[in-house]
């Protein structure tokens, strides 16, 4: 099982759909869940939030602009030997001001997409595009370059 720990509501009709579509793709091979939690403006409060919601089973993979840079190749071999020793992978996207290094410290590892900054709805369907494609990649089968 993936789930993906985010902030907000998306409101922008195609970026739900982008959403929908990537996480209706995934499910056809693993579960998935979306944790959508509350904005704040007190990255405390927003700790605790993560803190409830986390799994102690799951392996946690917290996006951050200074973590790791992976190739698809290896993220999609990442998910795949996690997948040997945890039952659940659970990905967080942190709220506008980051998350505390408690949550950082949580983490089994930190992810960085670039050192750019994206919104978090458009982030959120890149995130789910990505797992979609290493699902792909992990199954032998083709999908788009």
């Amino acid at each position: 099982m993936i789930e993906i720990i985010c902030f907000g509501k998306i409101k922008e009709l195609y970026l739900k759909e982008l959403i929908e579509d990537y996480f209706d793709r995934i499910g056809k091979y693993l579960k998935i869940k979306i944790t959508e939690l509350p904005d704040s403006n007190n990255i405390k409060d927003e700790e605790e939030l993560i803190l409830k919601n986390i799994d102690k089973k799951s392996y946690v993979i917290l996006t951050d602009i200074k973590g790791s840079k992976i190739d698809s190749i290896n993220f999609a071999n990442l998910i795949d030997k996690t997948f040997i020793s945890y039952p659940k992978i659970t990905f967080i996207i942190g709220g506008s001001n980051g998350v505390t290094d408690n949550v950082k410290n949580l983490a089994n590892y930190k992810l960085s997409f670039s050192d750019m900054t994206y919104p978090h709805g458009l982030f959120r369907g890149i995130l789910l595009e990505q797992i979609y494609r290493a699902i792909k990649i992990n199954h032998n089968e083709t999908y788009h370059k």
